[in-house]
């Protein structure tokens, strides 16, 4: 699958159409439709920004639907998680394990 069937399979996924891709990735309309219509591969930055728009790293993109289609609830933990501290997470696991043994 190349890049621009992947990025259609995710927005298949998610029920997006182009419109909703751009403005999830603050990209513009325009380059969101020449992607598609002239089939040209994305720049680094505009991959990232569409990644960023679905929520995924680019690591993700790459590594297949098990990864780039985990539950939004999920990526919401995950999304909280590294926004906390080194300190903040290593509390937060030892609340998890004390949870999980009782």
């Amino acid at each position: 699958m190349d890049v621009n069937e992947r990025i259609r399979c995710l927005m298949e996924q998610r029920g997006w159409t182009p419109y909703r891709l751009a403005k999830e990735s603050g990209l513009s309309d325009a380059t969101i439709g020449n992607l598609f219509r002239r089939n040209t591969m994305p720049s680094i930055a505009t991959l990232s920004a569409i990644c960023r728009g679905f929520r995924i790293t680019v690591a993700e993109f790459f590594g297949g639907d098990e990864l780039a289609s985990i539950t939004p609830e999920t990526r919401e933990l995950l999304d909280s998680w590294n926004q906390l501290s080194a300190e903040q997470q290593t509390v937060l696991k030892q609340l998890i394990k004390c949870m999980i043994q009782k």
